[in-house]
């Protein structure tokens, strides 16, 4: 699973219609050109293609003032909000998901209902700790991952990533049943999104098809 298909739906659907720099500016406001493959060019590709594929709409909108081809917007619609809560699910209850795809579900995760928000984090911990137990049990030498050599930090690692990621997850259960944040059904959620005229620090330069 890629990143980029989440993030970009989401975007789009923070705004209900978006032109793709203003899916750019979110993205990057959230640092997902850091910790993600979301580049500019990445992001109108997936927002052509996704098109393409029937999940967003294009508008097309008069031209700026200072000229220039009519501009195009994009909406989310049914298909395309289907896909977006299947990947959102998928990336917070997958253990085998890579970091971005993690950290992008979890920029979404309020747009779930709080309850099935634990229960997926929950099927993470499950995976997580299923995957640890079979690595442990079939892969580990009787005196330990050493007595591979240095090839045994291979398992250290594997190890200490499943411990690690199944602590954090436990800690945001911990948080989320406490009552941290606004989830669906509760009222308005937070939404990281920038203003129209609202200045982005973390933005990037230029891009051809920011004006498109």
């Amino acid at each position: 699973m890629s990143a980029i298909r989440l993030l970009v739906l989401g975007a789009v659907r923070q705004h209900g219609r978006a032109h793709g720099y203003q899916v750019r500016n979110d993205l990057e406001f959230w640092g997902a050109h850091e910790w993600s493959n979301a580049k500019p060019g990445s992001i109108y590709h997936a927002l052509k293609q996704m098109a393409k594929q029937g999940l967003l709409v294009e508008h097309e909108v008069a031209p700026s003032t200072v000229g220039g081809p009519p501009r195009v917007e994009y909406e989310i619609n049914d298909k395309g909000t289907e896909e977006f809560f299947t990947l959102l699910r998928e990336a917070l209850s997958s253990y085998e998901q890579k970091s971005d795809v993690l950290s992008a579900g979890i920029g979404f995760i309020v747009y779930l209902p709080r309850d099935e928000a634990v229960a997926l984090l929950k099927q993470r911990i499950t995976g997580l700790e299923r995957w640890r137990s079979g690595v442990t049990e079939y892969y580990t030498p009787e005196d330990g991952p050493e007595q591979l050599g240095h090839i045994g930090e291979i398992m250290n690692m594997w190890v200490h990533t499943a411990d690690s990621g199944a602590e954090w997850t436990r800690g945001l259960i911990e948080r989320i049943e406490g009552g941290a944040y606004t989830f669906a059904g509760e009222g308005e959620p937070f939404v990281g999104v920038l203003a129209e005229d609202e200045p982005n620090p973390y933005a990037t330069g230029p891009h051809p098809e920011d004006n498109r």
